[in-house]
């Protein structure tokens, strides 16, 4: 129920609620049909062109000026010093595939799949069609049990919430470790997603997987030619090894501080949209540079309430949101990025320690 209607005196949010024409009762619903308007008009969910355009550009020019460099440091341990630039680019390439996949970048969506395929598949060698409805179905039902991919398949570790983390003497021991082994199983992030894509185009039989398929030989055939040209066997094998660590924690630390420790939300539970949304995101506090780092993640409540706003545009949309969230008492989980890993190891910690209590 609205403060004003139980006699408070009307808050800052009410009042520029007001001020701004949106519903007077606390109705997440009606209050997020208005704020929808609101951005709408402000023509925040309006592409960006120039701006992915350069995006697009620079960070592809970076990703080949790292294997540009292999190449003149030539046969030396030096060159391992590339591979880290190289899984940083590749990362950074996985965020622009992330926003093609929202359709945040072209006003189709064939633009926006030949760009997903092209940085996802040719340039990195992770399947775009798979991690598309992944991710979607991870939108349509965040942290929600039995239905987000992100806490089911593809996880490392059996979900922290998932209540018993499955039968098994394995699972119940990672489940009870998984707060030291949380940093070091990032490590497996971008293999497993490697193996997870590829065992579904192998799946199927239709010509968009077949036409992935090649993209992804492509990609392994000409990453493995220019490194073993380049490099000795164990110095290849030294340099992948680094590059993928790399790539793998750099996904792992962007990804995770969005939802990891936030509420779960139990099957068949009755939520509306914008409930959903918010209560299980976290937002990572900083300013353009941590926008850079994280790929506009860090402005997940904006993001998941608004997936097809480009990444420019979800800073000018945190105000408006972060009014909503307050007017609408939805709360708005906000955390610095060092903080947001003490409260996800904190949790981690004490789903351990529950596991454990629960199989002694």
């Amino acid at each position: 129920m609205n403060r004003t209607a139980l006699g408070f005196p009307a808050q800052p949010a009410d009042r520029a609620s007001a001020a701004r024409g949106l519903p007077d009762a606390v109705d997440p619903a009606a209050r997020f049909r208005a704020l929808a308007r609101q951005v709408r008009g402000m023509g925040l969910l309006d592409r960006t062109p120039t701006y992915y355009r350069v995006k697009i550009s620079l960070t592809i020019l970076a990703f080949f000026a790292g294997w540009a460099l292999l190449v003149i440091a030539g046969n030396s341990w030096a060159a391992l010093a590339v591979a880290p630039l190289v899984g940083v680019m590749s990362t950074q390439l996985g965020f622009i595939g992330h926003d093609a996949g929202h359709n945040q970048v072209f006003g189709t969506r064939r633009r926006n799949r030949l760009l997903g395929l092209t940085v996802g598949n040719a340039l990195i060698g992770l399947s775009f069609g798979w991690w598309v409805p992944k991710h979607s179905a991870h939108h349509a039902h965040p942290n929600e049990m039995g239905r987000d991919p992100d806490i089911g398949e593809g996880s490392l570790l059996p979900s922290s919430d998932a209540p018993g983390h499955g039968p098994g003497a394995v699972p119940s021991w990672l489940a009870r470790w998984q707060a030291p082994l949380f940093f070091p199983l990032m490590l497996l992030r971008s293999g497993g997603m490697h193996v997870l894509g590829i065992k579904r185009l192998a799946g199927r039989r239709d010509r968009a997987s077949a036409v992935e398929a090649l993209l992804i030989v492509l990609h392994a055939a000409l990453y493995l030619t220019v490194v073993l040209w380049v490099l000795s066997p164990l110095k290849a094998l030294a340099f992948v090894a680094m590059q993928q660590a790399v790539f793998s924690v750099y996904l792992g630390i962007s990804f995770a501080p969005n939802h990891k420790g936030m509420p779960i939300i139990e099957p068949a539970t009755a939520a509306g949209f914008a409930h959903r949304q918010v209560v299980t995101a976290r937002n990572i506090r900083g300013g353009r540079l941590t926008t850079f780092m994280l790929g506009g993640l860090n402005y997940q409540i904006e993001h998941h309430l608004f997936p097809s706003m480009p990444r420019p545009n979800l800073r000018r949309a945190q105000g408006l949101v972060r009014d909503f969230c307050a007017a609408a008492d939805l709360g708005y989980s906000e955390e610095s990025f060092v903080g947001s890993f003490r409260l996800i190891i904190h949790h981690l910690s004490d789903t351990g320690a529950a596991t454990g209590r629960r199989t002694d």
